[in-house]
């Protein structure tokens, strides 16, 4: 195993956001390998995710997002567990950074569980139209693998995040949020405003 340094960590917690400790654990763990301690602190923040995702996040903050020229604007109720929380500067950039997401993306709902049947009726209809006169396990699998792209457009977590190089959902954006901040945190609403709509 090679030695872990101090620079070693410091240089995985700049990147990961996660404490000393675990830092050094996962270097430890992966023998001073970096991605694989990434993909550790990942697996870990993950876990830890969802297991803070049964608690009440009843604190929080309003945050609102004017796009330049004044033509969109959002407002955004992000959720945690303390005032503490939400008023760090972390929680305060997440809030901007979904505030943007849903500036420049325009999701209709937050999670699938919030779609309407009316929506997803018409969307599946539009979508079997495309494949008529198939057999009905290829109609499914197409209507099926239709409506994950448009789930991935219309649905706020299941969005690619604008802001991220890597391919990132906003899902794991709030995941390694959870984890990094220690509480469960939730989009509870959103109102996505533009001139003329």
């Amino acid at each position: 195993m090679s030695e872990i340094s101090a620079t070693m960590v410091a240089d995985l917690r700049a990147k990961t956001g996660a404490g000393f400790v675990d830092c050094k654990k996962a270097l430890v763990e992966s023998n001073g390998n970096v991605d694989d301690a990434i993909t550790i602190l990942r697996k870990k923040g993950a876990a830890s995710a969802v297991k803070k995702a049964d608690r009440a996040a009843s604190d929080g903050l309003i945050e609102y997002y004017i796009h330049t020229g004044g033509k969109i604007g959002v407002l955004l109720e992000l959720n945690c567990e303390t005032d503490f929380v939400a008023k760090t500067d972390g929680f305060k950039e997440l809030a901007k950074d979904i505030c943007m997401q849903i500036a420049a993306a325009n999701p209709q709902f937050i999670s699938r569980d919030q779609v309407n049947a009316e929506f997803l009726a018409k969307e599946r209809e539009i979508a079997a139209a495309s494949v008529q006169g198939k057999p009905a396990d290829v109609i499914e699998k197409v209507v099926s693998g239709k409506m994950d792209k448009i789930y991935a457009v219309a649905c706020l977590l299941e969005q690619q995040f604008v802001k991220s190089q890597d391919p990132k959902m906003i899902k794991d954006l709030l995941t390694e949020n959870i984890a990094k901040m220690g509480e469960n945190i939730v989009i509870r609403r959103f109102a996505r405003f533009q001139i003329g709509e």
